[in-house]
């Protein structure tokens, strides 16, 4: 196996970026900030930190693993934000 050589020398411009104005700076492959992508965005500090999770077997009715799966990646997030706020909710009332 050939081993890749790796240059500890940046190939970055650092003067060339340093005089840069905010006019040359090409943003075309960053995705827009929306509103909505704006809102979505997670800031930690200064909140609690978030609790640690805990692997364990569930066993689900098929239909409803396949419906989430269907949703996309992020499916178990969902799974557990739907449960969080059932835990929420049955902690207000009871």
């Amino acid at each position: 196996m050939k081993k890749n050589i790796i240059s500890n020398k940046s190939q970055t411009d650092w003067e060339r970026l340093k005089t840069m104005t905010d006019e040359e700076i090409d943003f075309s492959d960053s995705p827009e900030l929306t509103p909505d992508r704006f809102a979505r965005a997670i800031v930690r500090r200064g909140l609690q930190p978030v609790p640690r999770k805990a692997q364990l077997t569930l066993r689900l009715d098929q239909d409803v693993l396949e419906w989430f799966r269907e949703q996309g990646q992020g499916y178990q997030t969902q799974i557990n934000a739907l449960l969080r706020a059932y835990m929420n909710a049955h902690k207000q009332s009871g």
